[in-house]
């Protein structure tokens, strides 16, 4: 297994960070949280979980230990594989999906893309005695640090991440603009619960 990864980051696109690890560079898929607090050339140490499949081995990356012990649970689950644990540490922390099914709120797993009220239901019960009790205090929403991207743009690469198409991004986007403009906010973790609001709306 591959616990982390430490080194400058090469590279970041949408979803992946690439680090460089004595000369070789790394391939890391990690949430959009994790992806807007890299920047390139800095260094970074990710705690990373290895995914192995018959045609593919995947690398996923975590802003610390916590993360990646809570995605292992995650996609251990029956019909859960990595790319859906990955984007519910994308929409929440690790304590706001302890205290999520700690109080069967199955609102908070469906706003994740891809789970609806039938899976949100069953995942609960699977999660009960594995995940555990909160750590500390939870936000309701898991941040996404500021960078000096545009806001539009973190908010796209987010929705990009989570699995949504480039057109379906761009209009959740154009649609939450209002009220980014009208509140003078830049606060990409508050945009992305109202853009994922307006997608499931859609929906």
């Amino acid at each position: 297994m591959i616990a982390f990864v430490q080194g400058p980051v090469a590279a970041i696109a949408a979803g992946t960070a690439v680090v460089e690890v004595g000369g070789v560079g790394m391939a890391v898929q990690c949430t959009p949280g994790t992806l807007a607090g890299l920047r390139p050339g800095e260094h970074t140490r990710l705690a990373t979980s290895l995914v192995v499949r018959e045609d593919s081995l995947t690398l996923y990356g975590f802003a610390d230990d916590d993360e990646r012990a809570t995605f292992e649970i995650l996609q251990a689950a029956p019909g859960v594989g990595p790319r859906l644990a990955q984007a519910m540490l994308g929409v929440h922390t690790p304590d706001a999906l302890r205290l999520a099914v700690a109080n069967g709120d199955e609102k908070a797993l469906i706003a994740v893309p891809g789970i609806g009220k039938a899976k949100a239901a069953k995942l609960l019960l699977e999660y009960k005695d594995k995940l555990g009790a909160p750590h500390g205090s939870v936000p309701a929403q898991k941040p996404i640090a500021a960078g000096p991207a545009p806001w539009g743009e973190q908010l796209h690469a987010a929705l990009v991440g989570l699995g949504y198409a480039p057109r379906e991004a761009d209009d959740a986007v154009a649609a939450v603009t209002p009220e980014a403009e009208a509140q003078a906010t830049t606060d990409v973790g508050a945009l992305l619960k109202a853009a994922l609001r307006t997608l499931n709306r859609a929906r």
